[in-house]
C-alpha cells in the first residue's frame, strides 16, 4: 500500500520568485510547493540566483546572500568583452557549477521566512534567470546547471530555459495566457512559444495547476499528453497566522465588516477590471469596491475608472498590503468580486472561500475547477450579467450565508493532505518512468 504521507526523496527548487522584493502568485506557489514537500518529508534545497560572485569566500557568501534577498539587485551583462564577461560567456556554454552557501546558524533566518524556506541546502548561482534566457534567445537551448550530489528532481516552479544535469527535471506551466490572450500579456510570444515547446521536448515531467492550463498546453504541444500532470494548488497554511489578522482594525482604511466588495490581484486584462468597476458602480449599492493590487499593464480607461470611483467616494484604491492585513480585508468582505476572462488557477477565489467570504466569479478558465458550485458565476464578457450578480450579493444575505458555507466546504478539495497526494503521484511516476 502507498504512504501518501511521506515522499523521502531529494528534491530542489528555484527560487526565481521567491527572492522577489514582493512577492507574486506564483511566488505564493513556490512557498506553498516547499512547504508541502517538506511535508512529505523530502530533503529540500533552493537554487537562487543573487548577485555576487561564485568565488566569494564561504562565510562572506552566506551573508550576501541574506544581504540581497528580497532587494531587487537584478545581475546585468556588461555590453563589452571584459575578461570577466568572456569568463562567464564561455562557462554558460560548457554549463555551470552551483556554490553552496553555508547555512552557519549565524544569520538571523526568520525575518525571511517567506523569501526562504527551511532549505536543508542552499545553492547560488550569480545572475542565473537572467542569463539563462538571454542564453536560450541566443542559442536555443537551455543553461546546463551542475549540482554537487545533485537531487533526485528539480522541480521548476515557473518555466526557465534551464536544466540541472543528473537530475530528473519538472517544470511547472501556471498557465497559456500569452498565446492563448495574446493581446492581454506584454510577453514575448515568439521567446515563450519557443521556450515551452523545447520544456515539451527536453522536460521528464510538466506541473500544471488546472485541467484547464493542462488542456490548453497540449492543444499546443499533443506530443507531451503522457508527461503533463495536474496538481492544482493549495492553500497557505503553513505560513498563515491568524491571530496577526484578527488583530487588524480595517476602520484605518475607512471601512466596517461587510460594508464593502472586495478585489484583489494585479491589475491588467485578463482580470477585467474595466468591468468589474463599471458593473459595480451600475448597481448604485451603499457598499463601497476596495481595489487591492499593482497596475501590471498600463490601461489608461482602467484607471479613469478608477479615478472616476474614488472621485464619487465608490472605490478605495490599495496598492500592496500585508499578507496579515489581506486576509482580514478578505474575511470582513461582503465579498470578493473576481470575474476574470481566464486564469490558470484562481488562487484568490480559493483563498477568499477558506476565509468565509462569498465569491463571485466567471466561468472562464480554471475558475469552474476551483469554485466548483460554491460561488456565484457570471458571464465575464456580458456588463449586465456582472452587474445583476453583483446586485444579488449586495441585497441577498441568505445568499451570501450560503456562498460563505459552500465554499469553506469546496475549499477543503484543495488542503494540504490532498495536495500532498496529487504531489507524490507525479513524482513516483517520473521516477518509475525513469526506471523503465
Amino acid at each position: 500500500m502507498t504512504d501518501h504521507s511521506s515522499f523521502p526523496c531529494s528534491i530542489c527548487i528555484d527560487g526565481f520568485n521567491l527572492a522577489l522584493e514582493k512577492g507574486t502568485g506564483i511566488a505564493t506557489y513556490a512557498r506553498v510547493l516547499s512547504y508541502n514537500l517538506q511535508a512529505l518529508h523530502c530533503r529540500l534545497s533552493g537554487l537562487y540566483g543573487l548577485n555576487f560572485l561564485d568565488s566569494t569566500p564561504a562565510s562572506l557568501r552566506e551573508v550576501l546572500f541574506f544581504d540581497q534577498i528580497g532587494r531587487e539587485n537584478r545581475w546585468k551583462r556588461g555590453k563589452f568583452p571584459t575578461p570577466h564577461w568572456l569568463k562567464e560567456s564561455f562557462r554558460d556554454v560548457r554549463g555551470i557549477t552551483a556554490t553552496p552557501v553555508p547555512l552557519s546558524g549565524r544569520i538571523e533566518r526568520r525575518m525571511h521566512k517567506d523569501r526562504l524556506p527551511d532549505f536543508e541546502r542552499l545553492l547560488n548561482i550569480r545572475g542565473l534567470f537572467q542569463r539563462a534566457p538571454q542564453y536560450f534567445n541566443k542559442t536555443g537551448k537551455f543553461l546546463r546547471v551542475r549540482i554537487p550530489n545533485p537531487p533526485q528532481i528539480m522541480h521548476w516552479t515557473y518555466p526557465l530555459p534551464i536544466i540541472v544535469e543528473g537530475s530528473y527535471n519538472i517544470y511547472t506551466v501556471h498557465d497559456m495566457v500569452p498565446l492563448v490572450f495574446p493581446s492581454t500579456t506584454l510577453d514575448n510570444k515568439k521567446y515563450h512559444f519557443n521556450l515551452l515547446k523545447r520544456i515539451s521536448e527536453v522536460s521528464d515531467a510538466v506541473c500544471t495547476v488546472s485541467e484547464s492550463s493542462r488542456n490548453d498546453f497540449l492543444s499546443f504541444f499533443p506530443e507531451a499528453r503522457d508527461k503533463v500532470f495536474n496538481t492544482y494548488q493549495s492553500l497557505d497554511v503553513y505560513s498563515e497566522n491568524t491571530d496577526d489578522a484578527e488583530k487588524i482594525d480595517i476602520s484605518k482604511f475607512g471601512l466596517m465588516p461587510k460594508e464593502y466588495f472586495l478585489f484583489c490581484g494585479s491589475l491588467e486584462p485578463k482580470k477585467n477590471i474595466g468591468r468589474i468597476i463599471q458593473a459595480f458602480l451600475a448597481t448604485r449599492s451603499s457598499r463601497k469596491l476596495v481595489i487591492i493590487g499593482a497596475m501590471a499593464w498600463k490601461n489608461e480607461e482602467d484607471n479613469r475608472l478608477i479615478e472616476y470611483g474614488i472621485e464619487l467616494g465608490r472605490i478605495i484604491r490599495l496598492d500592496y498590503v500585508s499578507r496579515a492585513t489581506l486576509q482580514k480585508l478578505v474575511s470582513s468582505s461582503r465579498a470578493l468580486l473576481f470575474p476574470s476572462l481566464t486564469e490558470g488557477f484562481g488562487l484568490p477565489v480559493l483563498e477568499a472561500m477558506a476565509l468565509g467570504a462569498p465569491v463571485l466569479t466567471s466561468k472562464e478558465g480554471a475558475l469552474p475547477e476551483v469554485a466548483g458550485d460554491a460561488t456565484l458565476m457570471v458571464d465575464a464578457y456580458d456588463l449586465a450579467s456582472i452587474e445583476a450578480g453583483i446586485a444579488r450579493l449586495d441585497q441577498d444575505d441568505d445568499l451570501c450565508k450560503s456562498l460563505c458555507e459552500k465554499g469553506m466546504s469546496q475549499a477543503e478539495m484543495f488542503s494540504p493532505a490532498a495536495y500532498q497526494k496529487r504531489l507524490a503521484a507525479m513524482y513516483r511516476a517520473v521516477l518509475a518512468h525513469a526506471r523503465t
